[in-house]
């Protein structure tokens, strides 16, 4: 198993238990239902998720406004804002 699946499956996990596995540093304020729309899409870090345009966050379903301004706040503080 490589270590970006490793990664998807314990974020599904965690998420459906409504915590965060170590290796995933997605916000909890984004909530459960983003946290599966991003892992199930792809993206399990926020370094991750800067490589996709905030636009393209919410085609996501679960991924609602207030987990995009999460996810966006997050990054800026980080410096690396999605594209």
């Amino acid at each position: 198993m490589t270590t970006v699946s490793h990664l998807r499956k314990a974020a599904l996990a965690a998420a459906d238990e409504g915590s965060g596995p170590a290796d995933c540093d997605l916000p909890a304020a984004i909530g459960g239902p983003a946290t599966r729309a991003l892992t199930g899409a792809g993206p399990v870090t926020l370094a991750q998720v800067a490589t996709r345009t905030e636009e393209g966050l919410p085609a996501l379903h679960g991924v609602g406004p207030g987990a995009v301004r999460a996810l966006t706040g997050e990054l800026s503080r980080r410096g690396t804002p999605p594209r």
